[in-house]
C-alpha cells in the first residue's frame, strides 16, 4: 500500500496540471484549467496553512496553481505559483490573521458611496494605503450618483477632487441611470481588476452593468441603518466581454491595515511623505515633534483634515501592535 502511494505520489509531481483560481466556494476552490478551460473544484493541500503569514485563506482568486488527482472525485492545490502581488486586509479588528483579498492584479478599484450608506473616509484612506504598500495601483468609483441631491453631488465633486490632487483616478457612477459606465469600461479594459468596497455600495450592481452574463446577487440597503445587505459570499473573478476580468470579494464593514511598521505609516500616504521630507528629524510621526513640517501643513489646509485624522489612526493602530508585539516576545524570555 504504501509503495502505491509512494508512486501515485511521484506521478502527480511529473505531472501536475496548471489552473487560475476563479472563486473562493469556502471549503474549495474553483480552478480554471489552462489547457482546457475546464473548470475544477480543488480543496488546498494541508501545507498550505503554513506559508509564513497567518491567514484565513492561503489561497486566493488570482492565483497561479499547481493540481494533482488525488482519486476519482476529489482535486487538490499542491502549490501556488509565485505571485506578481497581492493585497491583504486584517481578518478581523481583533484578529492577527491576514486575509488575502485577491493576487496578481494589475489594479484595485474601491467603490464608494455618498449616500445609503456613505462610505467614511477612514475606510477609503484605509484601502488606499493597503494598496500603496503592495505597490497596487489605486482608483476610486463613487457609485449611486443616481441618489444625489444638490448637496450630496456637492461633496462627491468635494471628495473626487481630494483624491484626484493627490494622484488618484476618480470616477463618478450610477449603475442604475449608466453615468461613468464608459469611462469604468476604459478603465477596466484588458486588466485584471480587483473591485472592493464597504457592503451596500453597489459593487454587483456595476459589475452586471458590465458584464451581463454574470448576474451576480444585489442585496437591498437596510432601512434602519442604511447599510448594504452581503450580497457577494465568496470572492470570484468575472470575464469582461470586453477584455479584462473582475474580481468581486465580499464587502467589509471596516478595513484594518496588518503588517504596517509604525515608521512605514507616512510612506503610504503620499502627501505626508513628501510633506514629512521638511521635517527636522528623519523619524518624525508627525504628533507634535519639534520642526514637524507635516502638523503645519495640515493647519493651513495644505494637507487634509481627514486624511491626517486617517494617517493617525492607523499609526496608533500599529504603535499598539507594536507594543503587544514586544510584549509577547518578552514573555516568552
Amino acid at each position: 500500500m504504501a509503495k502505491k502511494q509512494r508512486a501515485k505520489s511521484a506521478l502527480e509531481k511529473i505531472n501536475p496540471e496548471r489552473g487560475l483560481v476563479i472563486k473562493n466556494l469556502g471549503s474549495a476552490y474553483l480552478v480554471r484549467l489552462d489547457d482546457s478551460g475546464e473548470l475544477v473544484s480543488c480543496r488546498a493541500k494541508g501545507s498550505f496553512r503554513i506559508l509564513g503569514m497567518r491567514t484565513t485563506n492561503p489561497v486566493a482568486v488570482g492565483d497561479h496553481v499547481e493540481i494533482s488527482l488525488r482519486d476519482a472525485d476529489t482535486q487538490y492545490i499542491t502549490s501556488i505559483l509565485p505571485r506578481k502581488n497581492y493585497i491583504i486586509r486584517r481578518a478581523s479588528n481583533l484578529s492577527k490573521e491576514s486575509h488575502i483579498l485577491a493576487s496578481n492584479l494589475d489594479q484595485a478599484l474601491l467603490v464608494v458611496s455618498i449616500v445609503n450608506p456613505a462610505t467614511p473616509t477612514t475606510f477609503i484612506d484605509r484601502f488606499l494605503a493597503t494598496a500603496e504598500a503592495y505597490n497596487i495601483p489605486a482608483s476610486l468609483v463613487i457609485n449611486k450618483a443616481d441618489l444625489w441631491d444638490e448637496d450630496d453631488a456637492a461633496l462627491a465633486e468635494a471628495i473626487a477632487l481630494l483624491y484626484r490632487q493627490l494622484g488618484y483616478p476618480v470616477i463618478i457612477v450610477s449603475a442604475i441611470d449608466g453615468r461613468g459606465i464608459d469611462q469604468l469600461r476604459d478603465l477596466t479594459r484588458d486588466k485584471i481588476s480587483l473591485m472592493a468596497g464597504n457592503s451596500g455600495v453597489g459593487k454587483s450592481s456595476l459589475i452586471n452593468v458590465l458584464a451581463p452574463d454574470a448576474q451576480l446577487r444585489t442585496g437591498e440597503i437596510s432601512n434602519q441603518h442604511h447599510t448594504g445587505m452581503h450580497t457577494t459570499t465568496f470572492s470570484e473573478m468575472v470575464d469582461l466581454p470586453y477584455g479584462g476580468e473582475l474580481i468581486d470579494v465580499p464587502g467589509v464593514k471596516g478595513f484594518g491595515v496588518i503588517d504596517f511598521a509604525p515608521e512605514e505609516v507616512s510612506h503610504f500616504f503620499p502627501e505626508i511623505f513628501k510633506t514629512g521630507l521638511d521635517c527636522k528629524y528623519s523619524d518624525c510621526k508627525h504628533v507634535g515633534e519639534p520642526g514637524c513640517a507635516v502638523i503645519p501643513a495640515v493647519e493651513e489646509s495644505r494637507i487634509a483634515q481627514s486624511r491626517y485624522a486617517s494617517y493617525l489612526s492607523i499609526l496608533e493602530e500599529t504603535l499598539e501592535a507594536a507594543g503587544s508585539d514586544k510584549y509577547r516576545s518578552s514573555s516568552r524570555t
